[in-house]
């Protein structure tokens, strides 16, 4: 059987941090394969790019349906897919207990902000408001909260005097791109050892780094 790790993506949207994943794995860069691309929005363009990558891409619609009914059967589509990992990337829904059970501490998310600062949506907004001066991304381990598992890896993203939302959110997104790819390698080989809310990789897992503007 192939060793190779076998990982699902979710997205709700665009699906930028599903083909950044895409492209490290076609660089040699990340050891893993896509078993499935699916999203809550039949209309989410990262949908179609999943195809133009070749990735086997489904539509789940919730339509109407309660979140853990959903989550059970969206598990059940990932156990048969042969899914090990899930990563979210945009995907816009709370993650309930039918999926955490399926994929216990084994679903990943990346979020545009230092965690635990400005969880939940446009977490870019939240940080220009409050005046901070550093901002970034964080990629961590899924749980019943929101935004609220333990952390996997951050990068520093400065926030610059002439920021609005958009532009913050573009350099923020730059580093989402690297960081993601880079903290997946450390958490599929299993390099790491989590001891409370603190995981430590047994090799130097990706730094917080002020990056350049």
């Amino acid at each position: 059987m192939d060793p190779t790790p076998r990982i699902a993506v979710l997205l709700s949207g665009r699906g930028s941090n599903m083909e950044a994943i895409a492209r490290a794995i076609q660089a040699k860069r990340l050891n893993a394969r896509i078993v499935a691309v699916i999203s809550n929005r039949a209309e989410a363009a990262g949908l179609e790019i999943a195809r133009e990558l070749g990735l086997p891409a489904h539509a789940m619609p919730v339509r109407g349906r309660a979140r853990e009914e959903y989550d059970a059967a969206l598990a059940s589509f990932l156990r048969e897919a042969g899914a090990e990992w899930v990563c979210l990337a945009g995907y816009m829904r709370l993650v309930s207990r039918p999926l955490l059970e399926a994929f216990p501490r084994r679903i990943v998310n990346i979020h545009p902000s230092l965690l635990p600062a400005f969880p939940g949506l446009e977490a870019q907004r939240q940080a220009l408001e409050y005046g901070v001066r550093y901002s970034g991304c964080t990629v961590h381990l899924v749980d019943a909260t929101l935004d609220g598992g333990p952390i996997v890896a951050q990068a520093v993203v400065p926030v610059l005097d002439a920021d609005d939302e958009a532009e913050l959110s573009r350099r923020i997104l730059e580093q989402e791109h690297r960081l993601y790819p880079e903290a997946l390698t450390m958490l599929l080989s299993g390099d790491y050892e989590l001891q409370g809310r603190r995981i430590k990789g047994k090799k130097p897992k990706p730094d917080m780094a002020v990056k350049p503007s």
